[in-house]
């Protein structure tokens, strides 16, 4: 028996799924969301937080990973991630990037009319088990797991085969209804090649952590293949961008 619970995190959508052996938390939502997903635990599933035996973080942003050690110190679950050498928030630039991070983190959440909440956690995951590419989580196989990077070196798609179902967590974000890469766009040849891999394992439904649940059939594919960026879309890119914009500014008229 298998059964997949939404919930509606601070930002995006948590997806939690029930096995008869244990839960899994399909990734690491934000720190503002520990509370809610252990309330959801006890008082809506009426189990103990200790079954609660896998938290995956599909990338480092604050709405993946953010709530992942605070999860883990609470349950005693683990924490999955990819197998990619090195911390994606290293060195100066890293530092820079992660309070960048958590303030559009918080800007959306102010979009959305939510609360200020506390974002803050560690630029360095301490994961219990990193995964290859096409690998399985531990005590759960019916779950598979590809490395799909592109929106950073590390992200992950989760595949539940017999279901039909893939959580693609930022791979595809729905805004004003149309289906577009994620921003930031670290790799974007890297990103055309996880659409692909997408496309070839064509799950019926796709999860998304920006959209809801959608089928396949809703997304083109080929249209966000033909239309992705073909140079890396990043935060400093789009700040120079802004700068050569108002530079180039003509002077109004004078009067």
């Amino acid at each position: 028996m298998y059964k997949l619970h939404r919930l509606k995190g601070h930002i995006q959508t948590i997806y939690l799924a029930e096995h008869p052996q244990g839960l899994v938390l399909l990734d690491g939502c934000c720190r503002a969301d520990v509370a809610l997903v252990c309330h959801f635990i006890r008082h809506k599933l009426k189990r103990s937080l200790a079954e609660l035996k896998l938290v995956v973080v599909t990338h480092m942003h604050p709405d993946h990973a953010g709530g992942a050690h605070a999860l883990r110190a609470k349950t005693g679950a683990r924490i999955v991630a990819a197998d990619v050498p090195g911390h994606w928030y290293r060195g100066l630039d890293g530092m820079a990037m992660h309070l960048t991070d958590m303030a559009l983190a918080a800007w959306v959440a102010k979009r959305l009319g939510k609360p200020m909440r506390w974002l803050w956690y560690s630029r360095k995951l301490r994961a219990d088990i990193l995964l290859g590419d096409d690998s399985r989580l531990p005590e759960f196989p019916e779950w598979r797991v590809f490395h799909c990077p592109g929106h950073t070196d590390r992200d992950l798609v989760l595949l539940h085969e017999e279901e039909g179902c893939a959580y693609v967590a930022d791979l595809l974000v729905k805004v004003k209804g149309r289906f577009i890469p994620p921003f930031p766009l670290f790799y974007p040849n890297r990103y055309k090649s996880s659409l692909m891999k997408l496309k070839c394992l064509a799950p019926a439904r796709v999860m998304l952590a920006h959209g809801g649940e959608v089928s396949l059939a809703e997304i083109d594919l080929d249209r966000v293949l033909a239309e992705s960026p073909t140079v890396p879309m990043t935060h400093w890119r789009s700040v120079k961008t802004k700068l050569r914009q108002i530079l180039n500014r003509p002077e109004p008229p004078s009067v």
